[in-house]
């Protein structure tokens, strides 16, 4: 698979060749100011941090021109001084509307300390990922990797990735939306899905908050427990099937990745399979399946990320049944970048470094405001 840098990129490559050539005459274009943008207030907090650490460890840095931007766990934003992600945080700043792209702003003083061209988030849960960030780059007129509001927004409610993929065909796994006002109980639960039940927070990521219950009593607490992290949750049937994972990637005409398998030892993928216990899972890239389904699920993942409205990237969760039924369990818009997530592992099997995918996840983000740049914002009546 080939991806194609463009002119944005481009441009930088052919400034410093020239450069190269004669000195006199020619100086290199400035590097693209980007904003690495990692914390955040979320229960994936440091699984941002960590992915952060990655992007910086592989992003090229003779390309850009990078600022490291944390928001810490109660949601105050500074700016580090260096590139070191465990230096303390001195400038409280917030990001302000500036000439080409969005200046950062001082907050205590006041002064601009600078201006970044790519906002680039990697803020993994909500006020990440859910399109709170996402509108706010809108709101001061900077680019930025991934997703826009409304997908960002839908795929983040898991309720309503599932309404929006059952809408467009896809199949997904069963499951009831449950709020506080409602009243159903185990027993109904049951009659509908069939125990053993999985109780998940709608709009979390990373297995937070995640429950496989088998009775009443299991059901009660972790409805409880679920209510805690979010307004709603989803009770979803226990799926025997293998956990098969695409990357996708693009905007209007996105790519899927060869898919990835995740053999776990425990009853499911849970938070600790992820990110504490390393021997409890196994990944296994590219998956060992017959050439169509792997066509089937690549061919269903971008089918998945179009309805969604995705743009730039996600990583789409499919269970795999013992029948060969491909169904999607979730999309992850902002999925990890740390040394063990999926996604970068993926796209390195298919073709594409962890490196060279930054590259292009910069490109798209560029690319896409470019586009929006062009469309009106006024009634010709107004002007």
């Amino acid at each position: 698979m080939t991806i194609t840098l463009k002119k944005s990129l481009y441009r930088y490559e052919f400034s410093r060749g020239l450069a190269l050539l004669d000195k006199r005459f020619f100086k290199p274009m400035p590097k693209l100011k980007v904003a690495l943008i990692f914390g955040g207030k979320s229960t994936e907090h440091q699984i941002s941090v960590l992915s952060a650490t990655s992007i910086l460890e592989k992003i090229d840095k003779q390309k850009y021109d990078l600022r490291l931007v944390k928001i810490d766990i109660k949601g105050n934003w500074f700016l580090l001084p260096g590139l070191d992600i465990t230096e303390a945080s001195t400038h409280p700043i917030t990001l302000i509307p500036g000439t080409n792209g969005a200046n950062i702003l001082n907050t205590s003083t006041g002064q601009v300390l600078d201006e970044i061209d790519v906002a680039f988030p990697v803020l993994h849960g909500v006020f990440g990922e859910d399109g709170t960030i996402q509108g706010l780059f809108k709101m001061v007129n900077v680019a930025f990797v991934g997703c826009g509001v409304f997908a960002s927004s839908a795929c983040m409610d898991k309720d309503y990735t599932k309404r929006i993929l059952r809408d467009a065909d896809i199949a997904i796994a069963p499951y009831v939306t449950l709020t506080r006002a409602d009243q159903m109980t185990f027993e109904e639960v049951d009659r509908k899905l069939g125990a053993p039940l999985f109780i998940k927070p709608a709009s979390l990521g990373s297995s937070v908050g995640v429950k496989k219950v088998n009775n009443k009593e299991e059901f009660d607490i972790a409805l409880r427990e679920g209510f805690e992290f979010d307004v709603k949750v989803i009770v979803e049937p226990n799926i025997e099937g293998r956990e098969i994972e695409c990357a996708v990637l693009g905007n209007e005409h996105p790519k899927g990745s060869l898919p990835g398998e995740i053999v776990t030892q425990s009853e499911f993928y849970s938070f600790e399979s992820k990110y504490v216990d390393k021997d409890d899972a196994a990944i296994q890239i590219p998956v060992d399946l017959p050439d169509d389904q792997i066509k089937l699920i690549r061919e269903t993942a971008v089918r998945a990320y179009q309805a969604l409205g995705c743009e730039g990237l996600a990583r789409v969760d499919f269970f795999l049944t013992s029948d060969g039924a491909a169904m999607i369990n979730e999309i992850n818009t902002i999925p990890g970048f740390t040394n063990i997530s999926m996604y970068p592992k993926m796209w390195e099997a298919t073709g594409i470094g962890y490196t060279e995918l930054l590259d292009h996840l910069i490109e798209l983000g560029l690319e896409r405001y470019q586009k929006e740049q062009g469309l009106k914002t006024v009634s010709p009546e107004s002007l």
